[in-house]
Parts: C-alpha cells; structure tokens; sequence
C-alpha cells in the first residue's frame, strides 16, 4: 500500500478523498491513493491496489472513448513526466496520469440505465428523477426504456444535489448542456455495450468535464469502480438491489455495526479489506481482460 502522504516536491493543489491533484503549471499530476471513503468519510484502512485498480480503468476508457470527445489524458507513462519525478517512479507507477490542466464544468453529470441508488428513492417520491417522468410500474433496478442524463450540482462539502436539465441551462448555458447530455449518453452506450460483452451492466456512471481553449474535456475519472455502478450480468434480477464491484462490502460492514457515519471512522476488519481489493481487481479484470501485474 502506498504512503498516503509522499512529498513529491511539487505543489499539492488537491488533496481529495481517494486523489491527490498536483500543480505542474500548464498541467496537473493526478495520483490515485489506495484510501476508501464511505457516505463521506475516509477510512484509516487503506485498500491494497485500489488506487492502481482505479486509474488504469480510467486509462482503459479514456484511449476507448477518444472518438467520441477529447479527455485530460496526457499519458501514464513516468518517463513522459517531468525529469524532477522520475525518483518517485516506483510511487507514481500505474496510480498516476498526467493530464491537461481545464476549467471544470461546476455539475457532475449523471447517465442512468437502470433504476437504483438516490434515483430510485427519488422516483418512489414522484415517479421521476431529476424532473423527468417515468413509468409508474418500474421496480427497484429495473432497466429504463432509454437511458436519463440527470446533472447534480458539485459540493465541496456534504452531498450533491439533483436538478433538472433546465436548471444546468441556467448554469452553463444551453448549447454547452446540450452537447454534454448528448455526450454523456454516448458515451454511456458505448461503454454498456462493451461492459455486457464482459459479462457487466452498467448501471449508471458519473462524467465530469470540463474546457480547454474552447473544447469540452471529459476530464477526472472515467467508468471506475467509485464513479460507476457494475453489476453482473449473471446474478441481475430486478426487483431487489445488486452487488456491485466496488466498496458494497465497506457499505454492508458499516451497516451491520450501526456506524452513524459521522467521523472518526471505524477500523475495518481484514477480511472487509480483502473482500473489497478482490471486488476491485475483479472490476479490472472484467473491464480490460487483463491481470492486474
């Protein structure tokens, strides 16, 4: 596991909950760390090879979706880095990517194929999520007959809020919401179609983009096991909730305990921590038909 605090001599711009953004002038250095936050809160644990997991599925996705729109990815490779960080290469390896330095777009932009998650709390309200109405007789993971774009607002503290398609017009204009929605369900079809040939639904995924000179960037992370929902195939059956590759265990451990998800957050158990590292190199697996070396 990796130190989630190494020095790399250059300035720290982001210090997230699971990456760490670095200041490299007309770039930035992402660094995924091995820590897992849950309900918004990080863990003293680490996950062994979580960071590794997340950012060569980003990798994957970023070169397998480059026709549809641009994205952040300069590349991964540490000898393409900056000379000053080559000492830090056994750190940096496949847990980092540098990538272009954008303005982001202030709205996490949601594509949802399947009923789950807040969405499902928020159509049991009023048969419809994010101002868009929906059939009366969906059940909890039911496939939509199309996939929704659903925007929320971006919070830098507590949760993230649903609002309409109109109310992303009033922030970021029509013409740039409308070229995102569009992209966004793209990119989520194209990324469906691919995860089912691995024996995956893709249940719904969260995009961030952001601009470069006029363009729109897909930038952050791209169809990760933390920004995407995957089930299997196999086990699908509507009318109850699914395992996901991803912190599910984390989840249900707290559950079980009665954690009141405020901080500190508990220790968890090894056993959690190898159930959640085998989910994640699972995902990896699946997704990019390679061994994690």
């Amino acid at each position: 596991m990796m130190n989630n605090d190494m020095n790399l001599g250059i300035p720290l711009l982001i210090k997230g909950k699971v990456r760490d953004v670095y200041d490299l002038d007309d770039k930035l250095l992402i660094v995924v760390s091995d820590r897992i936050s849950a309900f918004d809160v990080v863990f003293p644990n680490q996950i062994p090879n979580k960071g590794r997991v997340l950012n060569k599925i980003s990798e994957f996705w970023f070169n397998y979706t480059k026709d549809i729109v641009d994205n952040h990815m300069i590349s991964t490779d540490i000898d393409e880095y900056p000379k000053s960080l080559l000492e830090y290469k056994e750190y940096l390896k496949d847990r980092s990517m540098l990538v272009k330095k954008v303005e982001m777009i202030k709205a996490e932009c949601i594509v949802r194929g399947y009923l789950t998650g807040s969405a499902l709390k928020e159509y049991e309200k009023n048969k419809s999520i994010c101002g868009i109405k929906l059939p009366e007789s969906l059940k909890e993971s039911s496939k939509l007959i199309e996939p929704i774009f659903t925007p929320t607002t971006k919070a830098h503290q507590g949760h993230d809020e649903n609002i309409t398609t109109n109310e992303l017009e009033n922030l970021i204009g029509k013409e740039l919401t409308q070229k995102i929605m569009e992209v966004s369900i793209t990119l989520y079809v194209r990324a469906s179609k691919h995860a089912e040939s691995k024996g995956l639904i893709l249940a719904d995924s969260k995009f961030e983009f952001g601009i470069l000179d006029g363009t729109l960037i897909l930038a952050d992370e791209l169809f990760t096991p933390d920004s995407s929902r995957f089930w299997a195939l196999d086990e699908y059956e509507i009318g109850k909730s699914q395992k996901s590759f991803d912190k599910q265990s984390v989840r249900d451990y707290l559950e079980r305990i009665g954690w009141n998800k405020t901080p500190p957050a508990p220790n968890l158990p090894n056993d959690v921590i190898k159930q959640t590292e085998q989910k994640y190199l699972e995902a990896y697996e699946k997704i990019t038909g390679l061994k994690l070396v």
